[in-house]
């Protein structure tokens, strides 16, 4: 029987939460924290008071109680509602999806990956590369570069496309499929977890938070080094105990299937070419870049505190035109690679420089994605079709964004949200600044178990958690922390993971197998993530 069981769907589950949540308007007290109009700035502004609680004055925010607003035929308004209060992060998923989809059909994501590998063979000719350990210098170059593809830009799914280039290539360095996959899809669910400018999730969750973009910026790079550092020492001994004992391995047997099959050669079937129209792309977008230049001469960039005035823009546009020439002659495809590495820089500076928040990013990736596929010759109707298969492949995370909005949207109407925070702000205060991020990371660590979509449990918790951390001290940045490291580790072992299921099942490695394995790992990544929360409430972080 409980074979024939399957795991609701997302949209089921979020669904349900409404639901909860309406028949909860029936029962939960209304309230709301006081509120008045600031003269100077014309805003709201909630209403402080002082109480003392052991002889020490602490300032809480006024609460009162009201009557509720019970809830019912006004669930399916909700849903409206939610897709209009979500609207603008909708449309940012559904077109940086669209533009990253133009750019993986032109295979040049794949051809950076095999050029990597090609550059990372030549190594072994090195005799004190050799004798340090050439394969483990390979191994953490391939994990750092997918962390990296993690941790900028979310990479989740595109992961499947290269565990069949990758798990045979580690079996033939003498590994086995789970370092393949290891090397991979863990690496780049290392980056994701400790994301640094991933818009999907730490995008989302501080513009919900009210955060600036990519703020505290410092801390997660350093979070991302050691989560990293400590994924790569585990994935390292694991795979060197695989290499001197192959029988040790977990899928030893089923690993019979790669060693037979022997590693993909997909590479010969990429046709390395430059179309003129590729030198006109590039020629539009080197002019585009001068006269930014020349109104933007210098850029005064914003990092935490601190800031600094540099030519940015012209210093890159420099760089962009002598390395789009270099890659121009080699082929089209390493001019798009470095098209998206300028796109990254320029998201950078626009970001710390110049405010830049989600409509500006996203027609930027979407500017990407459009002369991607016009320097590789694709027609108007090509790209259009491309990008509408990619929108249409990310639509369910947008659907859910929206989806999620319902239920703020019923909690607001039904005005309980403000009891709701105020009771859990009362039960948790005597608990400690540790304890309570503590708990708002295995809050969100559960969740991720049931609804793997980072931009939907940001969408559904941030609304909640952002002000319920004011209330009890700490900050909105730990607290996007915290949803930052409960969405990403668990992502590597939860069945109800999309991605994870594909990624073995493309490596025919069995889910117990792949449970065993990782369990160790994921308790220790758990642990650490406790770790690296403690010192955003009990240190003077910059952005925190």
């Amino acid at each position: 029987m409980l074979k024939n069981k399957k795991i609701p769907h997302t949209y089921v589950i979020v669904f349900y939460i409404i639901i909860i949540a309406a028949v909860a308007t029936w029962f939960i007290p209304g309230g709301r924290y006081v509120k008045k109009i600031n003269p100077e700035t014309g805003k709201k502004e909630t209403v402080y008071e002082v109480i003392r609680v052991n002889g020490k004055e602490i300032r809480e925010p006024k609460f009162e109680y009201t009557e509720n607003n019970p809830q019912t035929w006004q669930v399916f308004a909700a849903l409206y509602k939610g897709f209009e209060k979500q609207s603008g992060i909708i449309v940012f998923i559904l077109m940086v999806g669209g533009a990253f989809w133009i750019m993986n059909t032109t295979k040049s994501i794949d051809v950076g990956i095999y050029s990597f590998l090609n550059f990372t063979e030549r190594l072994e000719k090195h005799k004190i590369l050799r004798k340090i350990g050439v394969q483990n210098i390979i191994l953490t170059l391939i994990m750092l570069m997918f962390s990296i593809f993690g941790a900028v830009f979310g990479m989740s799914e595109e992961t499947i496309a290269f565990i069949v280039i990758l798990v045979p290539l580690a079996i033939s360095m003498g590994y086995d499929s789970i370092t393949g996959v290891a090397i991979v899809f863990v690496a780049a669910g290392l980056g994701f977890a400790g994301a640094i400018l991933n818009p999907f999730t730490i995008g989302i969750a501080q513009g919900i938070a009210g955060l600036p973009l990519f703020s505290g910026i410092e801390y997660r790079m350093f979070a991302w080094f050691v989560i990293n550092l400590t994924g790569i020492i585990f994935i390292l001994r694991y795979a060197n105990k695989v290499k001197k004992h192959p029988e040790k391995s977990l899928v030893y047997e089923t690993d019979k299937y790669w060693r037979e099959k022997g590693v993909s050669g997909k590479i010969d079937e990429i046709k390395y070419y430059t179309p003129k129209r590729a030198w006109f792309v590039f020629a539009f977008i080197l002019i585009s870049l001068i006269l930014f230049s020349a109104e933007f001469p210098e850029t005064v960039l914003k990092i935490g505190n601190s800031s600094f005035k540099a030519p940015m823009i012209p210093v890159a546009t420099g760089l962009f035109a002598l390395t789009s020439i270099f890659a121009l002659r080699k082929s089209v495809h390493f001019f798009i690679l470095n098209l998206l590495a300028f796109t990254i820089i320029f998201l950078i500076i626009g970001v710390m420089g110049y405010g830049w928040y989600i409509m500006k990013i996203a027609s930027l990736f979407l500017a990407m994605g459009l002369f991607s596929g016009i320097a590789t010759n694709y027609t108007p109707n090509e790209i259009t079709k491309h990008f509408l298969d990619g929108a249409k492949d990310i639509m369910s995370a947008a659907i859910v964004v929206g989806l999620a909005g319902g239920i703020v949207i019923i909690l607001q109407d039904g005005h309980i949200i403000d009891t709701i925070l105020h009771g859990m702000a009362e039960s948790m205060k005597d608990f400690g600044k540790v304890t309570s991020v503590g708990i708002m990371y295995l809050i969100q660590t559960v969740i991720n178990i049931v609804i793997p979509s980072g931009s939907a449990k940001a969408a559904i918790t941030m609304p909640i958690m952002a002000p319920f951390s004011d209330y009890i001290g700490i900050s909105r940045q730990a607290t996007v922390t915290a949803f930052q490291f409960g969405d990403g580790f668990t992502n590597m072992i939860t069945p109800t993971s999309g991605v994870l299921i594909g990624v073995l099942g493309v490596a025919k490695i069995p889910y117990d197998k792949w449970v065993k394995w990782i369990t160790p790992f994921m308790i220790i990544l758990i642990i650490l993530g406790f770790l690296l929360l403690i010192p955003t409430v009990t240190m003077e972080l910059n952005g925190f």
